[in-house]
């Protein structure tokens, strides 16, 4: 018992020193950080403009959906480019050499995700808020975060599923990333509804999480849905987390078995 608990002990403390480190990269990185803060700002913004004409009720449409696919990127990317991060610092040896398990790893850098993923989102927010004066005495925010939690863990077992393609291809790999990222934000109605969507492409958005993910959160902060009434959202996002966080696991330790074999772990081109 005392062995098993020092063990979850250790795993833990990890878990949160990579938390730690990718915080001070973004320390380091601070000015690149303000840029792309300024950037999404400033997108989000143009998006939202876009619906001034049509009343104030398309402007918050467009712009929640500009605020939670800004969250579930941020997870996505975060996860997904971990390997090329590891290339970019030089550090990819020494973290998956190291006496760490993966499972550790891969939960720091989800965890670091989820809060650095919040923080920006909040700063988006408070933005959008102040530029548009926009009314939320109406929405659940208690409710569009639980969603925004729960969905979390797909996303980021959708993040783990692209993270082997820089494993397995220094060269391309993580430009292969971002066509799953595009093919997400594509069909999962993130400034549309799905319906306007050709009939075949509706057929994919029924598997990402996104759509049940801005639908529920949609409902929330539009019409002030509670947790019960997006049950049922809910318990999709629920059964895509099970299954994608163990499949994106296991398929990111068959890539790095592979790179590891193959010699492409440490290469960068």
């Amino acid at each position: 018992m005392w062995s098993s608990l020092a063990s979850l002990w250790h795993d833990t403390k990890a878990s949160l020193a990579f938390v730690e480190r990718n915080f001070n990269l973004v320390k380091r990185y601070f000015a690149w950080e303000v840029v792309f803060l300024f950037y999404a700002i400033v997108n989000t913004l143009t998006i939202g403009l876009i619906g001034v004409r049509l009343g104030p009720e398309e402007v918050l449409y467009l712009v929640v959906g500009a605020l939670l696919w800004g969250f579930l990127s941020v997870l996505f990317n975060e996860v997904s480019q971990s390997v090329s991060w590891e290339r970019w610092e030089g550090t990819i040896e020494y973290t998956f050499m190291a006496p760490v398990r993966r499972m550790s790893y891969l939960l720091g850098v989800s965890f670091f995700a989820v809060l650095y993923g919040v923080i920006k989102t909040s700063i988006l927010l408070l933005a959008v808020a102040f530029f548009f004066e926009i009314d939320l005495s109406g929405a659940n925010l208690w409710a569009a975060l639980v969603i925004l939690v729960i969905s979390s863990f797909s996303l980021i077992g959708l993040g783990l599923i692209a993270a082997v393609l820089p494993l397995m291809s220094p060269e391309r790999g993580p430009q292969a990333t971002h066509i799953i990222q595009g093919f997400i934000l594509l069909i999962s109605g993130i400034y549309y509804e799905v319906t306007v969507l050709p009939s075949w492409l509706q057929v994919f958005s029924a598997f990402s999480p996104a759509t049940y993910t801005l639908r529920a959160a949609r409902q929330a902060i539009l019409e002030g849905a509670s947790v019960w009434q997006l049950m049922g959202d809910i318990q999709i996002l629920i059964l895509f987390g099970i299954i994608l966080i163990p499949l994106g696991y296991w398929i990111f330790t068959q890539g790095e078995k592979y790179a590891m074999r193959t010699g492409k772990l440490k290469r960068n081109g």
